[in-house]
């Protein structure tokens, strides 16, 4: 347990590298302290800090640094969360707009307003989709067997794909055959609308050759309508914190971001913000950065995140407060959309 003076050095010499990125000696902090306090006296805490790992030395004749257990003491006894201004709030909110289309368009251009107030890289997985329901299927033949899948959902998505039908099915099989789909389906969660296709193929068999096929085209459809949508904005941001790395380890840095599969590496906590280090990231990549996360219920379909992936010296109290403005405003408009439907 770090002593009342242990704590006010070790958060002087965190807000010091945040804001320079330079180490700090005794005689500067003595400076900065809000107590009076001897320039040997904070030698000698710096000592017994640096002694169980809280700070570092960059070199022998150097000044001090906060080490990753320093900020993980730091975000998880001493941050407290700024809070915005009122004009910050307003700048943000009319960033929003007031019309969208989509949840989709909500999540992506959270993503994409939390990067530029900040600079970093801003991460945002779209709600899983428990409870949207089908408005509609389409089949629009397209020739030569070709024809695209059509699905309308209750968000207003609609997800569509291109595909090859099996040999044998006619154009007015096809559209018997999705009078019947559209009337049996319309109206179902899309967690049960495989369930009910697979129930339908023997009725489908009176219509078509070949069901199974058929209905193959809509289950690829639905599983793009059900995959976590991953929306990222600053996907270079994140390389203007890579000092020291080689070409190789920018261009798989760049790589890991550019993925979908970066939403997986960064899954927050149940509920409320997580902050992660370094080496409490799933990639060795991540090891100079830091993840704030949050997630957001948006009262219809479950949990979302939003997150913000900087550099380990980040100003926290800062990024989490704009963190936590941002669940909420994300929870809000999510919220006023589907009570439009």
């Amino acid at each position: 347990m770090l002593t009342e003076r242990q704590l006010l050095i070790l958060e002087a010499v965190i807000r010091n590298y945040t804001e320079s990125g330079q180490p700090i000696g005794s005689k500067t902090l003595q400076q900065r302290l809000p107590v009076h306090v001897s320039s040997a006296t904070i030698r000698n805490e710096m000592a017994v800090l640096e002694q169980q790992d809280y700070i570092a030395k960059e070199h022998s004749s150097s000044g001090r640094i906060p080490s990753l257990k320093g900020y993980r003491y730091y975000v998880d006894n001493i941050v407290q969360p700024s809070q915005l201004d009122r004009t910050s709030l307003k700048n943000i909110r009319s960033s929003f707009g007031n019309e969208f289309q989509k949840v989709d368009e909500i999540v992506a251009t959270s993503a994409q307003i939390l990067s530029d107030l900040t600079s970093y890289t801003a991460i945002s997985l779209k709600p899983k989709a428990k409870d949207i329901r089908v408005e509609g299927l389409r089949i629009v033949p397209l020739g030569n067997q070709q024809v695209m899948g059509i699905l309308v959902t209750s968000d207003g998505t609609v997800e569509s794909q291109t595909f090859t039908m099996p040999a044998g099915i006619s154009s007015d099989e096809l559209e018997v055959a999705m009078r019947l789909l559209d009337d049996k389906i319309a109206g179902v969660p899309l967690s049960q609308v495989l369930v009910r296709l697979n129930d339908c193929l023997p009725l489908l068999s009176r219509y078509l050759h070949q069901p199974a096929g058929f209905v193959e085209v809509f289950g690829s459809i639905l599983d793009k309508a059900l995959k976590e949508q991953v929306y990222i904005g600053g996907k270079m941001n994140m390389l203007d914190f890579s000092k020291g790395a080689s070409l190789e380890q920018i261009k798989s840095l760049y790589s890991l971001v550019d993925q979908t599969k970066i939403g997986s590496l960064v899954t927050p906590a149940k509920s409320g913000i997580s902050v992660k280090l370094g080496d409490e990231l799933p990639s060795k990549l991540l090891q100079n950065y830091s993840l704030i996360s949050a997630t957001f219920d948006d009262g219809n379909n479950g949990q979302g995140m939003i997150a913000l992936l900087g550099p380990t010296n980040m100003p926290y109290s800062k990024m989490i407060g704009l963190v936590s403005v941002f669940r909420d405003e994300l929870t809000r408009r999510i919220t006023d959309y589907y009570q439009r439907f």
